[in-house]
Formats: structure tokens, sequence, C-alpha cells
């Protein structure tokens, strides 16, 4: 399995990520994306904030989250899927709390990823925050992966 590239944090960088909905509540460390490969962290309970994106609370940006799947369970976005326009999602970055509601949840095959990852990594939009992990797992790879995406709902915890 390829190895996460570690980033500097910078002031505002995202800590911990919790999905109510999941029962998830993860670390976040900063990663880079070395030749557009963005890999999350080897640890499956932590998850990789790309430390080249926006910064979850930027008024523009999307602030690129990313974790493992795991196909026997374990995963810290196991389950990501599952979420629902409306659920929730808590960053917590320095001393506040953002909160974002999900705004879509979508599966896409590894080439509609790649054919659409400008749009869904865009640093233009305003602010919101993009949740990605693999997904469809055939016994020897991924197939797909899971993204969603979140906006801010104004409530700081």
């Amino acid at each position: 399995m390829p190895q996460a590239a570690p980033a500097p944090a910078r002031a505002g960088s995202p800590t911990e990520v919790r999905i109510p909905a999941l029962d998830v509540a993860s670390p976040v460390v900063p990663i880079g994306a070395p030749g557009g490969v963005l890999t999350p962290p080897a640890d499956p309970q932590t998850l990789g904030w790309w430390a080249d994106g926006s910064r979850p609370g930027d008024p523009q940006g999307s602030a690129l989250v990313t974790g493992h799947t795991v196909s026997t369970g374990g995963g810290a976005l196991d389950d990501l899927e599952q979420l629902t326009a409306g659920d929730d999602v808590v960053v917590r970055a320095g001393n506040r709390s953002l909160t974002y509601a999900v705004r879509s949840t979508e599966v896409l095959g590894k080439g509609d990823l790649a054919r659409r990852a400008e749009e869904l990594f865009d640093q233009g939009v305003p602010g919101r925050l993009v949740l990605i992990t693999c997904e469809d797992w055939n016994g020897s790879e991924y197939l797909s992966n899971v993204v969603v995406t979140a906006m801010p709902t104004g409530v700081r915890r």
C-alpha cells in the first residue's frame, strides 16, 4: 500500500472529523499529494486533509479530507456511502468546531472520478468540505470511490 505524504500543519488545520450518523470521530493529519496522488494515512482510523487545498472554514475552495475503507471493517470511512443529504459533519480546526451539512453522496467509478476531479476538488468554489474514500472491493482492489460534498451550516460549536 502506498504511504501517505505527510505535510506541515498550518493555522486552522483540521485536527478531528466527527460524523454522528456513522458514529465516527477520527483524528486528522495534514497530507500532501505528490504526483497528484492523494493517499490516506496508513492508520485506517486516521483521516488525511490535503494541506495544499483550502482549510475547513475558508470562504472559498474545497477542503479535502480522505480516509481508508477496510474491506474487513475497521476503517473510519467504511460506511461513508450511507450519508444522506442533511447529515452533519463536524470538523475541529484550531479552537473551533465547524458544522457542515451533507449536500450529496456519490459513488463514482475510478474513471468517473478522474474525469470529474477538477470539478469535485475545485479550489474556486464557495467554501465546502469534500470527503473521499474507496468503495466496491472485488477481492483484490477497490473499483470506485465515495465522494461526499458538504456545505457549511454556519453553526460553530
